[in-house]
Order: C-alpha cells, then structure tokens, then sequence
C-alpha cells in the first residue's frame, strides 16, 4: 500500500489528468440518451447532462472545506496541549 501511495505522489499530475478525463466522460456519457434514461427524472436540474458529477464534485469539496474549517476552529489543537 505505502509502495502505492508513493506512486501516485510521483505521478501526481498524471493522476490529475487522468480523474478529469473520467470526469469527462461520465458527462459525456450521461449526455447521450442511449446510456441514461432521464424520462423519469425528479427536477429540472437533472435533464442537464453532468449534473449529478458536478453536484457530487461541490458536494465533496464543500466537504472538506467545512471540515479543515472545523478543525481550525478548535478542533486541532497543539501536540502540547496535556503537558500543561
């Protein structure tokens, strides 16, 4: 597993391309009428091809954007916080 890990920090941007180009194809993929029945759709929003991926996406991030906000409010604290 750490050989793997290892891996993918060298290859980061390779790693990178690679999840967008995925992106990009399952919106590609979602736009075409044959793959995905949308006759049964809830809402509006979801007749737009790639909604799903980018709320997922934002979805994600706002994720870990209120989590590392989280933690810096109080929830991280020094290594020294007991010797006290």
């Amino acid at each position: 597993m750490l050989r793997l890990i290892e891996f993918l920090r060298r290859h980061l941007k390779t790693v990178v391309r690679i999840c967008l180009v995925l992106l990009v194809l399952l919106i590609v993929i979602d736009a075409i009428p044959l793959f995905v029945d949308k006759h049964h759709a809830h809402t509006k929003a979801e007749h737009i091809p790639g909604f799903w991926s980018v709320f997922g996406f934002i979805a994600c991030a706002l994720i870990v954007y209120v989590s590392k906000a989280f933690g810096h409010a109080g929830i991280m604290t020094r290594e020294d916080y007991y010797d006290e």
